[in-house]
């Protein structure tokens, strides 16, 4: 039996699963990413829990090789290379540092590139190839697939929609700029909306009874759910900048669908109505009606189903 080892590397949590080619997940483990300062100690974790989960796994195996969607990852050199949600800063070598651990394959891409091929090999694009994967997590990560490749442009970084300035001169980002996309719709860009309209306004608020180092994005559409005005106003807010993004993304790569994944897609209709109003309210007209927004049918193993695909889909370029 052959299996792969996909790893989702997260600003908050790496898990990591043993998938066969069918994606079956045979056995997962997980570390908190936050918890190793030296990114050193933090590969040699990983490794050894790595290790340790495929000692719990009863059939014999080989381990066909490693796949790993991270934040930044190069597909080109193997690097994570200035993420802003990781607290390594600079280029890390990831791919040879695992290996100094594991002799056998090792390929990076980007964790929402990741997340388009786990769409695609096992998801709601399947037979698709033109489509965009939007993920709203912790920040906001996108994967373009164009003509059934995914696209890399010339240096490994194609597709950071979520580095489009959507707000000139606006919320500070980690990656250095201000106005980033990812500061107004990720998970974290939804609790400082909530933030701010909770200060601008006077009224009633379930929200305020939460300390702001404590509230979440889960929080405010719990209380949206429940009828809470400013939580209701927050999410069209982000659905609006959400749809106007959209539009000017389906200009550029007229993708069939775009599906969005992560957290944020589970708020359902509070999210996709402003974001399907604001799209066909700034959409070329020549673009109308003619891209589906779609939430995501990737189960929570979706990061790590996409990093084992890496594996298989390399491998059979490689043969």
């Amino acid at each position: 039996m052959n299996l792969s080892v996909g790893i989702d590397i997260g600003g908050t949590n790496t898990v990591f699963g043993f998938i066969d080619k069918d994606g079956k997940v045979m056995a997962q483990g997980a570390i908190k990413t936050q918890d190793y300062e030296k990114v050193e100690a933090y590969i040699k974790a990983l490794a050894d829990k790595i290790t340790e989960v495929s000692n719990s796994i009863a059939e014999p195996f080989a381990m066909a090789g490693i796949g790993i969607g991270a934040p930044n990852g190069n597909y080109y050199n193997g690097c994570v290379e200035y993420a802003a949600n990781l607290r390594w800063k600079g280029k890390i070598e990831l791919c040879k540092m695992l290996g100094e651990y594991f002799d056998v394959p090792i390929f990076l891409t980007n964790d929402a590139n990741a997340a388009a091929i786990g769409e695609m090999v096992y998801g709601g694009a399947k037979g698709m190839k033109d489509f965009i994967e939007i993920t709203l997590g912790t920040g906001v990560g996108s994967g373009i697939v164009a003509n059934g490749q995914l696209i890399y442009g010339h240096d490994g970084f194609a597709g950071e929609l979520g580095h489009v300035i959507v707000v000139p001169d606006g919320r500070d980002c980690g990656c250095g700029r201000k106005g980033c996309l990812e500061t107004y719709t990720s998970a974290t860009g939804v609790v400082r909306t909530a933030a701010q309209m909770l200060a601008e306004r006077n009224s009633p608020s379930s929200l305020r009874s939460i300390a702001y180092n404590n509230l979440t994005a889960f929080d405010v559409s719990q209380a949206a759910n429940n009828g809470d005005a400013i939580a209701k106003e927050v999410f069209e807010y982000t659905g609006e900048i959400l749809g106007r993004s959209f539009a000017n993304f389906i200009t550029f790569s007229s993708p069939e669908a775009i599906f969005i994944f992560g957290g944020l897609a589970k708020a359902g209709e509070l999210l996709f109505d402003p974001i399907q109003r604001s799209l066909e309210k700034n959409i070329l007209q020549m673009f109308k009606g003619k891209t589906k927004i779609l939430p995501s049918k990737l189960t929570d193993d979706a990061a790590i189903l996409g990093a084992s695909a890496l594996v298989w889909n390399e491998l059979n370029t490689l043969h």
